[in-house]
């Protein structure tokens, strides 16, 4: 990182029953993907692999891989669904309206 600045982000991921929180410091221009692979967070979750495919957020809003850093940002690696939020809501609803029909 010869003269190039540095600026200081979070990398974090978290799992039901674990939580890591990682400071680095990185390149400035440097991506969200970029900070996770140098982070090494990948090494302290057994299932989290670093890939372009990623699902990253900066304090809970959801962004590119690509996405420059700027000092201070926190990027958050998101697990993937284990249920598509439209379907639960659907036989949610489904449910409700079996109840009600059911119903004297």
């Amino acid at each position: 990182m010869n003269d190039q600045q540095t600026i200081a982000v979070e990398i974090a991921y978290a799992l039901p029953e674990k939580q890591a929180i990682v400071p680095v410091l990185v390149a400035e221009g440097t991506t969200a993907l970029e900070a996770a692979r140098e982070s090494g967070i990948a090494e302290q979750f057994e299932d989290l692999e670093i890939s372009d495919d990623l699902k990253l957020g900066i304090f809970g809003k959801a962004v590119s891989p690509g996405q420059v850093l700027r000092a201070g940002d926190r990027v958050e690696i998101y697990r993937p669904l284990k249920a598509d939020p439209k379907e639960v809501r659907k036989a949610r609803a489904a449910a409700a309206r079996e109840r009600r029909s059911n119903t004297p």
